[in-house]
């Protein structure tokens, strides 16, 4: 089972279906979701995953809609039902269902930093999440997403959560309005938020471990990348020293620039400090690398 799936199941066991308030915005969560139409006067939502069907129909059951029709098609499943009266909160527009103006009034009121209210913006954002959200598997890349069937609807529950500290950004879909995240710790705040705890506490574990790892193998390139930079400055140093000797001109350098080419010859894979720790009287890296540069001038010259 895919991550997203594990989390999608996670959270359609979430016991809170004695509140009618969070049931009915779990509800419309779903419903401003781009995998839910309306056509003919009549409710359609589909997906892939059994959990989500089985929450959506337990959602209906529980307002006293019971006239809803469940089949599957393939490996989609599909629910269908009449359009529903009751929910002042959306309203159907062409093939879509947005939220309504009444919604719109009720906006202020969600934001408050009220327990009740909190857990009813909550509920809005769970039911969006599964009706149209996704989650990788946090071992490959950090990537969440939740599309929503209108930019409208995309632009309120953007705001809805920047209230919340967790900032989504927006793209325009063929199949309507992602809103998405790709850093790791905004998608673990936006996981605690819809409640989806277990799936938090995998999804850091695997955060922490990968951020580990990454961080060692920038270790490791960088001090190879040194590594390499080392060697290459040596046989050019090596190179220069022999090319001396060759022309007859070693043993005219002053005894300071000898004496420190000899102990490179003798030493090539020696660091600049280390070569400097090993003269009669040692000097610093900064002095060694300007012996070394002046032997090279001497090569061009």
């Amino acid at each position: 089972m895919s991550f997203s799936s594990e989390l999608k199941e996670n959270l359609s066991k979430i016991a809170n279906l004695k509140n009618k308030e969070f049931v009915k915005y779990e509800l419309i969560g779903y419903l401003i979701s781009n995998n839910t139409t309306y056509y003919q006067k009549k409710i359609c939502y589909s997906t892939v995953n059994e959990y989500n069907i089985n929450r959506f129909s337990k959602l209906l059951s529980n307002l006293g809609i019971l006239n809803f029709q469940i089949e599957l098609k393939g490996k989609n499943y599909k629910i269908t039902l009449p359009k529903i009266d009751f929910l002042e909160e959306i309203c159907y527009e062409g093939q879509d269902i947005v939220l309504s103006s009444i919604f719109q009034e009720t906006l202020t009121k969600l934001q408050k930093k009220n327990t009740q209210e909190e857990m009813t913006i909550k509920a809005l954002i769970r039911g969006i999440f599964l009706g149209s959200g996704s989650v990788n598997n946090p071992e490959n890349k950090y990537h969440l997403e939740m599309i929503l069937s209108t930019q409208e609807s995309a632009n309120i529950i953007k705001e809805l959560l920047e209230k919340a500290e967790i900032h989504l950004k927006e793209m325009k879909r063929k199949s309507g309005f992602s809103l998405y995240l790709k850093e790791g710790e905004e998608i673990s705040k936006l996981l605690a938020f819809i409640g989806a705890n277990s799936a938090v506490l995998k999804f850091e574990e695997i955060r922490v471990l990968r951020d580990m790892k990454n961080n060692i193998n920038r270790k490791v390139n960088c001090e190879t990348a040194n590594l390499s930079k080392t060697i290459t400055a040596a046989v050019k140093q090596i190179n220069a020293i022999q090319k001396l000797q060759k022309e007859g001109k070693f043993e005219t350098l002053p005894d300071s620039l000898k004496e420190i080419a000899i102990l490179r010859l003798e030493n090539p894979d020696a660091s600049l400090i280390e070569l400097g720790q090993m003269l009669k009287e040692p000097i610093g890296k900064s002095g060694v690398n300007h012996r070394l540069k002046q032997i090279e001038e001497l090569v061009r010259h």
